[in-house]
């Protein structure tokens, strides 16, 4: 299928610590690519009426970013899926969707330092302080253990995922999106 520059289209699954850069780089992406989707999981959440209230929300979403993937792929376009995973089951449902739509599934993992995670996941929530965000449920003084434990599970996630590309996030969305670059083995644009 067709996709970016006469390529074929792909779908990305940017992995990485909360925090860590993830939506930033796959804005950044698309900003390259045209006609590239980032598909961001938790603001679709978010658009649900009464998602704080109702637990099935996060099911929902990742539901609705499916058909949207599903849909997007099929006009032969890329699209980037930012999101920290924790367990492997959605990461194989992604790559399902992408095995369906006859593209390639590339997962990427954005790896740094979790204090940097930290400073920049608490940027971020004052940044969002007073809307609702999925961030909102982590009290302020959980967040170093939080990352911490996000850092174990996506250890575990990756021993069970060897396939995957581990990209330095470099401090900016440039500079981290050129990495991400060498890692498609694509020229930086």
């Amino acid at each position: 299928m067709a996709g970016h520059d006469g390529g074929i289209a792909r779908l990305i699954h940017i992995n990485g610590l909360p925090g860590i850069g993830k939506s930033s780089l796959a804005e950044e992406f698309a900003r390259r690519r045209p006609l590239a989707l980032v598909v961001e999981i938790d603001l679709l959440r978010t658009q649900l009426g009464h998602w704080e209230e109702r637990p099935e929300s996060r099911l929902v979403a990742r539901d609705l970013a499916i058909a949207l993937i599903d849909s997007h792929l099929g006009f032969g376009h890329d699209v980037v899926v930012p999101q920290f995973l924790g367990r492997v089951e959605f990461i194989e449902r992604l790559e399902g969707a992408a095995l369906a739509a006859g593209v390639s599934f590339v997962e990427v993992m954005l790896v740094g330092e979790p204090e940097s995670a930290v400073e920049r996941f608490r940027a971020r929530r004052a940044l969002l302080a007073g809307r609702s965000h999925p961030e909102s449920d982590v009290a302020e003084s959980e967040v170093e253990s939080m990352i911490v434990t996000a850092a174990a599970a996506l250890a575990d996630v990756y021993d069970q995922r060897p396939k995957v590309r581990r990209v330095a996030a470099k401090g900016d969305a440039e500079g981290t999106c050129s990495a991400l670059m060498a890692a498609l083995g694509e020229p930086d644009d």
